[in-house]
């Protein structure tokens, strides 16, 4: 996939829009069109990498700023007393639709077990 066929990349460039909760030079975070949960946001680096494996290879720091985005969404989205969960997903087994990395940022509700069978 090249990053004019990603939808994410499209996103960041603006061709598609998105509820922006949060933005840095190298970080966007938008509200998922498909929550699943209250809140539901998804913190994105604006370079393409496919996941957070290639993320973190290629830019260590990069990943960190990831990290601290979702933490500051997490705090502004008021989810730091009750909790929230921060999720990457890596693969088609683990559920990755768009492949450009993405943390969700998830809560506002009890979410029940990490995993159900």
């Amino acid at each position: 996939m090249t990053t004019t066929d990603c939808l994410f990349c499209k996103i960041v460039a603006g061709d598609i829009p998105a509820t922006k909760v949060h933005e840095t030079e190298t970080t966007l975070a938008f509200r998922d069109i498909h929550p699943k949960a209250a809140v539901h946001v998804l913190v994105i680096p604006k370079q393409h990498y496919a996941d957070v494996v290639a993320l973190t290879k290629a830019d260590p720091a990069l990943a960190g700023a990831v990290l601290a985005a979702a933490s500051e969404v997490a705090e502004a989205e008021g989810l730091l007393d009750n909790g929230f969960r921060i999720i990457f997903n890596t693969g088609p087994y683990s559920g990755q639709e768009v492949f450009h990395v993405h943390a969700h940022v998830l809560g506002g509700e009890p979410l029940g077990p990490m995993i159900a069978r």
